[in-house]
């Protein structure tokens, strides 16, 4: 008899974001600020940061059209020519829309000098479905080339496969959860990694890449009852470099994904220097979908705030608007 267990789609609490679209909006009235904001000597960054701050992201794209239509120009340009350094990265990347700036990080990980590869894994393998299939088609609209081979004449071996596969777009969706099939896998696992001599990477990436995230949760927990060790750490032990870590995120972000990316905020401010773009791309890319869920892991892995850390390891307007698109 096959057992089916369906818990998780009550259990997984609904996520959400620091900024939500205002209330009483006016496209004109934001761009009329932004532009007085602007206009004249020196800049008044305070304004900036209280109009971008508290605005979804079409709220954003209203006020630039707004801006546009208003005066003539272009608000993006205008912007950049006030701000410099980081806080510029960090306006400039809450204008653009999501799918956009999702392919636009992915472009610029692999374009120039030196893969970023943490940056195509934290996308690449966090995102469902429908976000990564509109990732690749912004992808070749707005940059002209396909993502897939863009990731071939970049990347090599199982590290390859496994973000080809990713790029598909095509996990198994479904809330329910088949036991029989959690069982299955499990030992499948072992028995392609700690069960044997050497490791059979292609059983790796067939679960990892196509099971639905309820079922590698579920998985993860039948692992550690047959193998007494957990499934993350196996991961450590049986592979290394970008193949590990791909497979660890995607195991992650089944399991707790806000915890996967208060993981990736600590690690960018945390030792000698910031990885600002790390920083950046995290806060902005979940600012209305689970920031909330990702403060509230932050603390209680690292038994601290998320907010500390900001005033901690940032400064001045950039410290400023960090603090207020998550919600200080």
């Amino acid at each position: 008899m096959m057992l089916i267990f369906q818990p998780f789609a009550a259990a997984m609490t609904a996520t959400q974001g620091t900024i939500k679209a205002a209330a009483n909006f006016d496209a004109l009235a934001d761009a009329e600020k932004l532009r007085k904001a602007m206009k004249g000597f020196g800049t008044d960054e305070q304004t900036i940061i209280d109009v971008i701050a508290h605005r979804s992201n079409d709220q954003r794209q209203k006020i630039k059209a707004a801006f546009k239509t208003a005066y003539g120009k272009d608000l993006i340009k205008d912007l950049k020519s006030e701000l410099s350094g980081n806080v510029e990265d960090l306006i400039i990347a809450l204008f653009m829309p999501p799918t956009y700036y999702d392919a636009y990080c992915v472009y610029h990980a692999i374009k120039g000098a030196g893969t970023k590869e943490g940056v195509l894994i934290e996308i690449l393998c966090s995102r469902t479905n429908a976000e990564v299939r509109n990732i690749v088609a912004c992808y070749k609209s707005e940059f002209g080339r396909d993502i897939e081979k863009d990731i071939r004449s970049d990347t090599s071996g199982h590290f390859e496969r496994l973000l080809v596969s990713m790029c598909q777009g095509n996990r198994d969706e479904s809330t329910n959860v088949n036991m029989q099939q959690v069982e299955q896998d499990a030992q499948r696992l072992y028995q392609a990694g700690e069960g044997k001599l050497g490791t059979d990477e292609s059983s790796f990436n067939l679960v990892l890449a196509s099971r639905s995230f309820p079922h590698l949760k579920a998985l993860a927990e039948a692992y550690a009852r047959i193998s007494k060790r957990d499934l993350i750490s196996a991961i450590g032990r049986e592979f290394s470099g970008h193949i590990e870590d791909g497979l660890k995120a995607i195991l992650q972000c089944a399991i707790n994904r806000p915890a996967y990316f208060a993981e990736r905020l600590y690690k960018s401010m945390k030792g000698a220097g910031t990885k600002d773009s790390t920083l950046i791309r995290v806060v902005v890319t979940r600012s209305e979908i689970d920031l909330v869920q990702i403060k509230q892991a932050f603390v209680q892995m690292y038994q601290k705030s998320l907010a500390s850390m900001i005033q901690s390891d940032t400064s001045g307007d950039y410290r400023k608007m960090l603090l207020a698109i998550a919600g200080q």
